[in-house]
């Protein structure tokens, strides 16, 4: 039987991503391999997607957000390595998108994949409503009807934010519906005091519809959110672990490490 230390992690790397680091430790304390590889190495074959059994696409400004936020990166992978990353989804495996990395699989057309269209963009992350740069912490709410692996066991879940596009829009309101009806929606931000969907901000840092920060495919092994887990990895990532400590609630580990056990663990499970 496979275990964690069995799982292999792909984190793609290069032309303005930055998160590579913090996202490969975050796969590692989770038990599990973590391999920062160049999307030229891909690109190229040097390095090959079914070696891997989860796929990261992480933060960053890839290509500096030319042509709008995710687009030439993911166009790079759409034209080159279509067939290989195909497989890699048909074979069951995981794929994590954040931040610039959930922008990139919308334009692929990752998620939400709604009928089993892969590629075909159907969602789109735009300009945050404050027409600014966000950084803070926000709150999340999780849905426990979501299909979702990342997501499981999620009720509350404070992250960091940081971006500038980030306002999810779906293509049209019959889309929206499919996502609410089909439970694809595994994220939202929620206000820190009630812990209900937030429609104003700050507690909805970016005017996203309906609150949403982070969905997934059908078959909840593809997974995209703005907020960033894999800085919260230490409790000590949190701007408010002196108080927390102080009232005796400091958490032993970051709360962003649910989302990465949650993949490892299921990986390993299935491991192809």
């Amino acid at each position: 039987m496979a275990t964690a230390s069995d799982v292999k992690a792909l984190v793609i790397t290069g032309f303005g991503l930055n998160c590579e680091k913090e996202t490969a430790a975050a796969f590692q304390a989770a038990g599990a391999s973590a391999d920062p590889v160049h999307l030229n190495d891909l690109l190229d074959g040097h390095a090959t997607l079914s070696s891997y059994q989860i796929l990261a696409f992480i933060g960053g400004f890839s290509f500096g957000d030319h042509l709008g936020a995710g687009t030439v990166f993911a166009n790079r992978i759409k034209y080159r390595m279509r067939e290989q990353l195909e497989a890699f989804v048909k074979a069951g495996k995981l794929v994590i998108g954040i931040c610039n990395g959930f922008q990139t699989i919308t334009r692929l057309g990752l998620v939400p994949a709604v009928g089993g269209r892969l590629f075909e963009q159907q969602v789109a992350l735009a300009q945050n409503a404050q027409g600014t740069f966000r950084d803070d912490w926000i709150m999340l709410k999780g849905n426990p009807a979501s299909p979702c692996v990342f997501t499981k066991g999620i009720d509350l879940l404070p992250l960091p934010i940081r971006h500038g596009e980030g306002r999810f829009v779906p293509q049209d309101a019959a889309m929206l519906a499919e996502l609410e009806a089909q439970n694809l929606i595994c994220l939202r931000y929620a206000d820190p005091e009630s812990g209900e969907p937030a429609t104003a901000f700050p507690a909805n840092p970016n005017g996203s519809v309906n609150a949403i920060a982070g969905i997934c495919d059908p078959t909840g092994r593809i997974f995209g959110l703005m907020p960033h887990p894999e800085a919260y990895l230490s409790p000590y990532n949190h701007p408010h672990w002196p108080r927390q400590k102080l009232n005796g609630v400091l958490p032993e580990a970051g709360l962003g490490q649910i989302i990465f056990r949650n993949a490892v663990t299921f990986a390993a499970a299935n491991l192809a």
